[in-house]
């Protein structure tokens, strides 16, 4: 009688995990771990996340002086043998201000978008994430999780299968990361914007509602928004931008559109003086017109700056 052999086999690292010690496995993953050249690791390729020499920076050259890097850092070896960090840009950025030669790293074994989704996932806990970081890190890991899913990447957050709950891809990542869809999808948007508006999302100069507008603007309409505000020292309201974006979807948008539009005062941006009619019309001559009136009250205020003028200087004589 002829033996039936099963189809059925364990993966290789499962077989190593049921057939190994804790302390083996601790090992193993030690082994992993080793002082890597500074010249020998590239940043991760379009990082979202800046490295700023702030005085956060500062603090952690003083502690990895002191201490040394506790925490390793993570990389990846490219096919060309050099490593690729996917998480600890500041940690290498601090021993190269601190004049360390290496940097400690684990090496692990991952292809580019497990990279990219661990790559964004370590700066998840940052506690300070600017809106541009954040733009380009969500479409980052979407992408790469569309691709993990088989599914093509599109902005629009298509719904792919997860591997191990059936939750579309842009839900299993909103609830990861604690966001509403929409939101993200706005955070996206961004990174349609010419660096100089993104630039003044990140100040907090342009809110995310009216950015998420500019963003269906083509580039030679985004820079004529960055002129205007350049040159009337004011950003856009939400209601403007949806007039811009209504004008450009109809072909109508035009410079000279964009100047009457950022032309328009506006309440929030600049103070006004209020000043009461009935009183104001008292000491107006009746023979002044309506038209006329800001002229006389500009006239008569510029006399009484004189008169007070040259009594202080009478007053020092």
């Amino acid at each position: 009688m002829t033996e039936r052999k099963s189809d059925f086999t364990l993966p290789t690292n499962m077989l190593d995990d049921l057939f190994s010690t804790q302390e083996e496995r601790d090992d193993a993953k030690l082994s992993k771990i080793r002082d890597i050249p500074l010249i020998e690791i590239d940043d991760f390729p379009e990082h979202p996340f800046k490295v700023r020499d702030d005085e956060d920076m500062i603090q952690l050259v003083e502690s990895v002086k002191e201490r040394g890097v506790i925490t390793p850092a993570t990389v990846r070896q490219k096919e060309d043998g050099r490593y690729e960090i996917i998480s600890g840009h500041r940690r290498k950025r601090a021993c190269e201000l601190a004049g360390f030669e290496t940097l400690r790293c684990e090496v692990v074994d991952l292809d580019r978008d497990e990279a990219i989704i661990l790559m964004v996932e370590s700066n998840y806990q940052r506690s300070q994430i600017l809106p541009s970081e954040k733009a380009f890190a969500y479409k980052m890991r979407l992408e790469a999780m569309n691709r993990k899913a088989g599914r093509p990447s599109k902005e629009n957050l298509t719904p792919v299968e997860s591997d191990y709950e059936k939750l579309r891809t842009n839900e299993k990542f909103a609830n990861e990361v604690g966001e509403s869809r929409e939101q993200i999808r706005r955070y996206i948007r961004l990174t349609n914007l010419v660096p100089e508006l993104l630039e003044f999302v990140d100040e907090g100069r342009i809110k995310m509602r009216p950015a998420v507008e500019l963003s269906y603007l083509d580039e030679d309409c985004q820079r004529d928004v960055v002129d205007e505000i350049d040159l009337n020292d004011c950003t856009p309201s939400h209601d403007q931008t949806i007039r811009m974006r209504k004008f450009f979807d109809e072909g109508k948008l035009t410079t000279e559109a964009i100047q009457a539009i950022m032309s328009e005062e506006k309440p929030n941006q600049r103070e006004k003086i209020v000043l009461r009619g009935d009183r104001v019309r008292q000491l107006i001559p009746k023979n002044i017109s309506v038209s006329q009136t800001e002229d006389y009250v500009c006239k008569a205020l510029e006399h009484y700056n004189n008169f007070l003028r040259r009594r202080a200087e009478r007053d020092e004589r």
